[in-house]
């Protein structure tokens, strides 16, 4: 009763919290953007516009300005090539002189003869507007402390994808619109052909012309992708927006169509944490322990698994992403660790470091009851032990107390290499720059360990920031097949600032980096673009087990090798895309 007692504490406490704050903070339907004070294309160049408003086929690889005309844009027919079961993007734009009223999107199925594409595989989002800031003041990273957002250098920028579906486009303003089309994996193979239709109540119906054609091969669907895609989610930062009570039903509710979306995108991991504050206060949400740990009247310990167990339930079961759960962490940033301590009533911390004795203990007697309870849900082949970038000899202090516990524990690392704790390290992600050395590589591919790789606010390029360019997302899923790893691995999927719909910077790090999705479900530029990248890491995969013609497969290979570090500073990150998605697309 002592245990659920602090567990509806905490659980009241934020709920107040949560009500006492302004709820137009939070909006979840139609909002206003900021306003945009950089200079932009004046009246006198919007008059001399077309008295009609205008649209056009754009590009993905642009984030078009919401005050400016559009320059660069492609006509009114737009092709495109995709496999069986891939989901492929568009991105139209919409301008005018004039307020549009009332403006909606409508898109025809896609017929190729009797077959089709039906419009239930078909997407249209109005893009929206999120305030961005820069890179640090040196160019070479993201990774800074920003309390005042006066000094750094912002403006609006094309990223979230809206779920209103009407709504009015303002005078002498562009509206980008995209188009995502998931191809369904029964679809006959040919050239299929639509209209994308923009009306509103003050102007006729405009038009534009779809084509797709559909290749012979075929992609898995995303539960049985190969690519192992572990982007960290924060169920706080859920229950803070939406204005729920913590782990309530409506907070399960909240999560559901936004963990969707991430199960969708090819997910493996669940992220759960098991002490309070793993990373401090790098976000805004401060992540909670999902285990409490009791110190009892006696010095025995006792460990209430709730909230962890309905966590893990809910992504395996209602979500569908059930290969791993990365439970964080024995080495967090601040060496303290919590626990309520039954003589007292009160939540106590141990103040202790890796190889000191009550380090071992707190650690020790929790694991030996972790993994009883681990084996008893059936989990426990599936958990690991997870630490992020931690130095060699806390790891190493960390894996005896683990090892100590129960030595069949598996363990994760984000980190540098250490060749003294490989062979010990199940899931091993190195930061982006780093590589394994080749018999290493393919030891652990042999005993199924999966090896990755992680980008954070340090790398200025390639990165998904709201001011990065699109494709360098995509850039990614294609590293990861140069570098032969087994995935890729991001801090964040939705540790939301304060108002992320309209304000994407936060007081550490450069803007978005904290998140890729937005509140109400809504995807984002950012997003759709990283997993056309792991699409496009899948495909490799595929076609260098299928294809068989010598000279094709060293034309893939010689492609696929140029995304390294190194090859960045020889090519544009767009160019380089595009150029490799021709030849993806050859075959």
């Amino acid at each position: 009763m002592k245990t659920l007692s602090i567990i509806c504490f905490f659980i009241l406490s934020l709920t107040n919290n949560i009500i006492a704050q302004d709820k137009e903070k939070y909006p979840l339907g139609d909002y206003s953007e900021l306003t945009d004070t950089k200079p932009h294309d004046s009246n006198i160049f919007w008059n001399k516009q077309a008295a009609l408003p205008q649209l056009k086929w754009g590009s993905t690889d642009i984030r078009y300005s919401k005050l400016n005309i559009p320059v660069e844009t492609k006509g009114s027919l737009w092709k495109a090539k995709a496999w069986k079961g891939e989901r492929i993007n568009a991105q139209a734009v919409l301008w005018s002189a004039k307020e549009l009223k009332d403006v909606q999107i409508s898109v025809s199925e896609l017929t190729n003869g009797s077959d089709i594409i039906p419009t239930s595989s078909i997407t249209t989002n109005f893009v929206r507007y999120v305030m961005t800031d820069e890179l640090n003041k040196d160019k070479k990273g993201g990774c800074s402390h920003r309390p005042n957002k006066a000094e750094w250098d912002s403006s609006l920028v094309a990223d979230p994808l809206d779920i209103v579906k009407i709504r009015d486009v303002q005078a002498r303003s562009t509206q980008p619109i995209w188009v995502n089309i998931w191809v369904p994996q029964n679809t006959k193979t040919g050239k299929y052909k639509g209209t994308l239709s923009v009306s509103g109540t003050n102007f006729s119906p405009m038009k534009l012309k779809i084509e797709v054609e559909v290749l012979n091969h075929t992609l898995p669907s995303p539960e049985d992708w190969k690519f192992h895609l572990d982007l960290w989610q924060n169920p706080y930062a859920v229950a803070r927006y939406y204005q729920v009570p913590l782990w309530s039903q409506k907070h399960f509710e909240a999560m559901r169509p936004i963990m969707k979306k991430l199960a969708d995108a090819g997910q493996k991991v669940i992220t759960a944490t098991i002490m309070h504050k793993p990373w401090n206060g790098q976000t805004l949400d401060l992540f909670n322990s999902m285990v409490t740990k009791i110190k009892k009247i006696d010095g025995t310990w006792s460990y209430d698994y709730t909230v962890f167990d309905k966590w893990v339930d809910f992504m395996m079961n209602e979500i569908g992403i059930n290969q791993q759960i990365n439970c964080y962490t024995l080495i967090p940033w601040a060496l303290q660790f919590d626990y309520y301590d039954q003589a007292t009533n009160t939540i106590k911390y141990i103040n202790a470091k890796p190889g000191d004795k009550h380090y071992s203990d707190y650690w020790g007697n929790f694991l030996t009851d972790f993994s009883r309870h681990l084996r008893q849900k059936g989990w426990f082949e599936k958990t690991t032990i997870a630490m992020d970038e931690r130095a060699l000899d806390a790891m190493q202090e960390a894996l005896k107390i683990i090892k100590k516990a129960d030595p069949e524990f598996k363990v994760s690392l984000a980190g540098n290499y250490h060749t003294e704790i490989e062979s010990d390290l199940y899931d091993y992600c190195l930061a982006f720059g780093h590589n394994f050395p080749k018999d290493t590589k393919n030891s652990r591919s042999q005993k199924n360990k999966k090896s990755t790789v992680y980008t954070c606010c340090t790398e200025a390029i390639p990165n998904v920031f709201t001011f990065s360019p699109p494709a360098e997302a995509t850039w990614l899923g294609w590293h990861v097949a140069a570098g032969n790893y087994d995935g890729y691995l991001r801090w964040a999927y939705n540790s939301w600032p304060e108002d992320p719909l309209r304000d994407s910077r936060f007081h550490t790090w450069a803007a978005g980096d904290c998140f890729l999705i937005y509140p109400g479900f809504r995807s984002s530029i950012r997003m759709e673009r990283l997993i056309e990248g792991i699409q496009d890491c899948e495909k490799i995969w595929i076609l260098q087990k299928k294809i068989t013609n010598k000279k094709q497969l060293e034309k893939l290979n010689k492609i696929v090798s140029q995304f390294t570090p190194e090859g960045l500073t020889q090519k544009e990150v767009t160019q380089m895309v595009n150029e490799a998605r021709k030849v993806l697309n050859s075959f």
